[in-house]
């Protein structure tokens, strides 16, 4: 039995665990004989201080948003780009990978984080290791941490992306456009006709698995007319869903964090559209299931270069807090007929650029590889 190794960062539910979760279930379907491990390599080095790493992160895109975000593209990311070396991260966790690869031995590593890439990328630059590496990349682009040179498969988010690993030096034939891997429940294809005049709008409100990106005062901006339903997606988010429940109107109602797939793809298909932040994984899902997305709040860092790229390919439509109220914002945009085709137009070119059979079929292909090798 070949095992396939899953390589996220931190343990809170972040959108690359559930990328890592979502090829697991892609690859179930299959029903081929492998096994599966997960390792978040912050804990597995430095035990309790993953909890602490965590907790300051969290604080700081929300207390020092701006400080974070400076720091985010001083560490990780430059429009011109350019290869970094960063000898703390090599010092603290190369010997942690080591490690982890003797007790694991997979036949095959996937890395939905850009840390635990460019540790193995530079393990197998210096020939330390040869299990072949998978970069799938959970954001619109890729930042200067993840590994590039010596990594063997690329799952790109978009052609854009796929054209920047091409200009950095990697080879055509190892770049797949698969977009942000969702889990596969919402593939199926399930598409029925959205609101009308003769039924209620259904929104979701989304801050992802956390609940982060302003709701609360987004929620107390909306003066709900009734015309709208919203339905918000606490995520793990108590204070958010008691916040909620507190308004007290039949128009907006909360609901706790989702774990089955198949309920949040029923909201997903009864839904008129969604407000949210610009976090790769809820974004990717939604471009699945055609729906516009409306941005409300953005985290530093990642977010904010993701909806660059959003607005670029005009992906998304911004609610402007300081000119007309936000529900008639996004009723002008749901009831424009141009303002709808054109979203339709956009994402079908989007969706149209995406090989969605490739993942399955790239990895096989790549296990098979290493066996043969091996023998």
């Amino acid at each position: 039995m070949q095992k396939i190794l899953f390589m996220p960062l931190l343990r809170m539910s972040s959108g690359h665990h559930q990328v890592a979760d979502s090829i697991m279930e892609s690859l179930k379907e299959g029903n081929l004989e492998w096994e599966f491990e997960k390792v978040e390599l912050l804990s597995y080095s430095l035990g309790f201080l993953e909890t602490i790493i965590t907790g300051t992160y969290l604080k700081a895109i929300m207390v020092c948003p701006a400080f974070y975000s400076w720091l985010y593209r001083k560490v990780s990311f430059n429009d011109t780009y350019e290869t970094k070396r960063y000898f703390l991260y090599e010092l603290l966790f190369l010997r942690s990978m080591k490690k982890v690869l003797n007790e694991c031995n997979p036949d095959l590593i996937i890395c939905t984080h850009a840390l635990p890439s460019y540790l193995l990328n530079k393990l197998k630059q210096q020939s330390c290791q040869t299990v072949p590496v998978i970069n799938v990349y959970t954001d619109l682009f890729v930042n200067q941490l993840w590994g590039l040179s010596h990594i063997d498969y690329h799952f790109a988010p978009s052609q854009e992306v796929k054209q920047f690993l091409s200009n950095q030096g990697v080879k055509n034939n190892q770049i797949l456009v698969t977009g942000i891997p969702v889990h596969p429940s919402y593939l199926k294809n399930d598409l029925q006709q959205k609101a009308n005049e003769n039924k209620r709008i259904n929104l979701l409100i989304s801050g992802g698995s956390l609940g982060t990106g302003n709701i609360k005062k987004l929620l107390k901006k909306l003066n709900p007319s009734g015309k709208i339903h919203y339905i918000v997606l606490c995520g793990k988010n108590k204070k958010l869903f008691q916040f909620v429940q507190s308004i007290k109107n039949h128009n907006i109602i909360p609901l706790p964090y989702i774990t089955c797939k198949h309920e949040m793809n029923a909201l997903y298909s009864d839904a008129s559209g969604i407000i949210t932040k610009p976090g790769g994984v809820t974004i990717s899902e939604t471009l699945r299931k055609r729906l516009p997305i409306f941005i409300y709040s953005v985290l530093p860092g990642q977010e904010e270069i993701n909806l660059r790229n959003l607005k670029n390919n005009e992906l998304v439509f911004l609610l402007e807090n300081d000119h007309q109220e936000l529900e008639d914002q996004i009723l002008a945009y749901l009831t424009s007929q141009t303002c709808m085709n054109r979203h339709l137009k956009q994402v079908a070119k989007y969706l149209n650029s995406i090989e969605n059979e490739v993942l399955a079929e790239t990895i096989i292909k790549v296990l098979q590889k290493n066996m043969i090798d091996n023998n």
